[in-house]
């Protein structure tokens, strides 16, 4: 995501349902950014279903099962910016740079994931069906 800016994109109801920047998914590189403790770090508070995976929290939802639970376009609008649905939310914004606090300096001025990360990380949710 280095370089790259928040993409414009549209909420309807609970939802973003066009892909951002009209891009594609690819859910092998969702996976990795899902397990990747450096950028993303989904599994400091959720669980995913591989237990080849140590170490993974419990503060979020587990996402087994969430490509049944919700839509790609909500999926996508809760990694995106959560606090859209939930003002409490304590998960962070993955691609807002405005109105946050405590910005790890790597991430100051950019989203955290970038158009394509995000769109890669749906495909990989959205294929949790179990």
């Amino acid at each position: 995501a280095a370089g790259q800016g928040v993409v414009p994109y549209t909420i309807t109801g609970d939802a973003v349902e066009a892909p951002l920047g009209g891009l594609t998914g690819n859910a092998e590189r969702g996976g990795r950014i899902v397990r990747n403790r450096e950028t993303a770090n989904c599994l400091i508070c959720h669980t995913i279903p591989d237990p080849s995976e140590a170490f993974m929290g419990e503060v979020g939802p587990p996402l087994a099962g969430v490509g049944l639970r919700l839509t790609p376009g909500q999926i996508r609008l809760r990694i995106i910016d959560p606090t859209r649905g939930n003002a409490d939310a304590v998960m962070p914004a993955y691609h807002r740079v405005t109105g946050l606090v405590h910005v790890e300096e790597r991430f100051r001025g950019r989203p955290v994931l970038g158009a394509q990360e995000i769109e890669d990380v749906v495909a990989y949710l959205s294929g949790l069906k179990e």
